[in-house]
């Protein structure tokens, strides 16, 4: 599937459990500038909830979700800190 979003940095934390996912998250969110977007691959099924509340609570964009099979994917855009 094609995406109009500018991805500026890709994650894959296929395999780990949380925390990790959403500590790695904010680690590469942190590299980032403001307005910049970062495309997380998880396959722990807690991301669902974990990653959409990490976003909000940095205050960063949850821009999309995708499920594929057991495979989620989020474009995170980091919020003006």
């Amino acid at each position: 599937m094609s995406t109009d979003i500018n991805v500026t940095e890709s994650l894959d934390t296929s395999g780990l459990l949380c925390p990790l996912p959403v500590y790695k998250a904010a680690l590469a969110l942190e590299q980032l500038e403001a307005g910049q977007v970062l495309e997380l691959t998880c396959t722990d099924p807690g991301s669902l909830e974990d990653i959409p509340a990490m976003a909000r609570q940095r205050g960063d964009t949850l821009l999309r979700t995708d499920e594929r099979g057991a495979t989620q994917v989020f474009w995170i855009e980091k919020g003006a800190t």
